[in-house]
């Protein structure tokens, strides 16, 4: 699993997908919750028993740390962890008894960022500019 890309066209694909789907989550959803922190934190929906207030910082946590470490391609596997988990949660536990147009919206999210997972951030990311300035010159 290189985090590199491979050809040109895969990394320009990446790049779209990486940028798009984690700058939609950061600026759609992320930063509203953002600059109203006093209208969502106590009341935000606690799905596994964490308490609002935790519930509310780490869906935060994820849709604006993790979604702008995306944009930017840094730590791109570890950054969507977070953000696999809570859309998880989202789909499967506080949307299970919800109609399919109501989870649908956690599912569209979560399958580019499961294909980010597994495929890396491609060459045109922070990640594949650092492993080549760190790589010794024989990688």
């Amino acid at each position: 699993m290189s985090s590199n890309g491979g050809s040109t066209t895969t990394s320009i694909g990446l790049l779209v997908l990486r940028v798009g789907i984690a700058g939609l989550l950061l600026c759609a959803h992320g930063w509203g919750k953002i600059t109203h922190i006093a209208d969502y934190s106590h009341s935000f929906p606690d799905p596994i028993h964490l308490g609002s207030v935790v519930s509310f910082w780490l869906v935060v946590g994820a849709e604006v740390l993790c979604a702008a470490l995306l944009v930017l391609g840094l730590f791109s596997r570890f950054a969507t962890i977070p953000i696999i988990g809570f859309l998880s949660v989202a789909f499967f536990i506080h949307h299970a008894n919800d109609p399919w147009n109501k989870r649908e919206m956690a599912l569209v999210y979560l399958i580019p960022f499961v294909t980010l997972f597994f495929t890396g951030p491609g060459k045109f990311a922070l990640d594949a500019w650092i492993k080549v300035k760190v790589s010794p010159k024989g990688d």
